[in-house]
């Protein structure tokens, strides 16, 4: 069953100390390299820098551990040296990354916070006592013309440590991410190079060139210039929680939606759809919508196999789109859940080379800078993947005790999904909600697949 992370016993912030910070740079030269943004890039320049932490147990000397990261951290950097770069713009005001030697490199922070344990932080449900071991809070995309577009903050902890990263979201996508993460583990573990490099020709899958006129500070003025309108702050009345879904209960529901098959011949409902409609029609329903209510459902969904020519899973850059579906709540919650996951399954399937190519075009033609808004009325979106396996990410020290999302771009309704630390078909949902909400929907034994 889902097990509701229990309560933290201790303060619901830690105290966190910055004792030091640096720059690591790729350990040869590179020489001067440019890689312009594409329209698959640009509409996450507004968003804010994207985080992950990750919390590992270990007995080993703590200068000794950030000497070892650094280390492998300038090797990795060799081939994903666009982290080491800035945000910058060619002659006709067209987005890219630039690298050269002279540039500063990725961020690094150390820090301690010796009072606090892993087991404090693991068993925690929000992100308030997470905030601090992670850099570049309520830091926008688009300042990564003037900030690293890779931040990393290393904090002791009593027994262990916490490795919180910053990502620039307008030059990688979780794919990246994890790609990146996993191929720095392995230098540190010991392998004398990465064994897949990044495709980093990212003009390859569109080479439109698109022009944005966006600046800082994100005020709109009178001249026409677009401007950066970033997500409000998060309204106190939203809250995050943690649910771990067992690889028993993730059968249990997979199985519910799948024992009435469509008539129509379609593909039986995958894990990620079934999971899917669960979450939808749960929170719908811990809304208190009426029947009439609209309500949306969104995937950021890896677009790699879906383009035409299909790009390698190594590619790097953002290479997903918002895929959207929705109905009124009346007829999610009063059908069976096939109806909503037929819906969701249909709106995937649909994401095809051409549909991904009309939506660029659409976008090519009149650029939208998108707020968290525009995922839909009443949305429930999902982000992440269970398919990525965080739980390998292992530096040396063992694997880590806990894979988390930060406080930045979340969201009412926003879901991430994340590989179970348990293995197998469990996955971790995180869920931020509107208070009252989520609170009804911590005491949904259905949800939470108690008997």
């Amino acid at each position: 069953m889902a097990t509701q992370e229990v309560e933290k016993k201790s303060q619901d912030t830690v105290t966190v100390k910055v004792t030091g910070k640096t720059h690591v740079k790729p350990g040869k030269i590179i020489g001067r390299r440019e890689c312009q943004l594409i329209t698959f890039d640009l509409p996450y320049l507004p968003f804010y820098y994207n985080q992950k932490l990750l919390l590992y147990k270990g007995n080993e000397e703590f200068d000794a551990m950030v000497e070892k990261l650094k280390d492998g951290l300038k090797v990795v950097l060799e081939e994903f040296y666009q982290l080491a770069g800035k945000l910058g713009k060619d002659e006709e005001g067209v987005f890219r990354v630039e690298y050269d030697d002279e540039m500063e490199g990725v961020e690094v922070s150390e820090a301690v916070a010796e009072e606090i344990g892993v087991d404090d932080l693991t068993v925690e449900e929000g992100t308030n006592s997470l905030k601090d071991l992670i850099p570049y809070n309520n830091i926008l995309n688009l300042e990564g013309l003037h900030r690293p577009l890779l931040a990393i903050q290393l904090t002791k902890l009593k027994d262990g440590l916490a490795i919180g990263c910053a990502f620039n979201h307008a030059i990688l996508d979780g794919t990246s991410t994890w790609h990146f993460m996993s191929s720095w583990a392995r230098i540190c573990s010991g392998s004398p190079s990465i064994s897949v490099p990044p495709f980093l020709e990212r003009t390859k899958t569109r080479d439109t060139r698109v022009k944005l006129d966006l600046t800082l500070p994100p005020n709109p003025n009178a001249d026409g210039e677009a401007k950066v309108d970033p997500q409000a702050k998060v309204d106190p009345q939203l809250r995050e929680r943690l649910f771990k879904f067992s690889e028993e209960a993730i059968d249990k529901i997979k199985s519910k939606v799948n024992s009435n098959p469509p008539s129509d011949g379609s593909k039986p409902f995958s894990t990620f759809q079934s999971l899917s409609v669960h979450i939808w029609r749960h929170v719908t329903h811990a809304r208190n919508l009426k029947p009439e209510d609209y309500t949306v459902f969104t995937v950021f969904a890896d677009c790699r196999k879906r383009v035409d020519p299909t790009m390698p899973e190594s590619y790097f850059g953002n290479l997903i789109q918002a895929i959207f579906t929705g109905t009124a709540a009346g007829l999610l919650s009063g059908n069976p859940p096939e109806f909503g996951a037929g819906m969701i399954q249909k709106a995937i399937e649909m994401h095809n080379a051409k549909a991904i190519d009309e939506r660029n075009k659409e976008w090519e033609k009149a650029p939208k800078i998108f707020q968290f808004k525009d995922a839909g009325v009443n949305c429930v979106a999902v982000g992440s993947s269970p398919r990525f396996k965080v739980y390998d990410v292992d530096f040396g020290w063992g694997k880590p005790e806990s894979v988390r999302s930060g406080s930045n771009n979340r969201f009412d309704g926003m879901v991430y999904l994340y590989q179970g630390k348990s293995g197998g078909r469990s996955i971790d949902v995180e869920i931020t909600l509107e208070t009252s909400a989520l609170e009804r929907l911590e005491k949904d034994k259905e949800f939470l697949m108690e008997v």
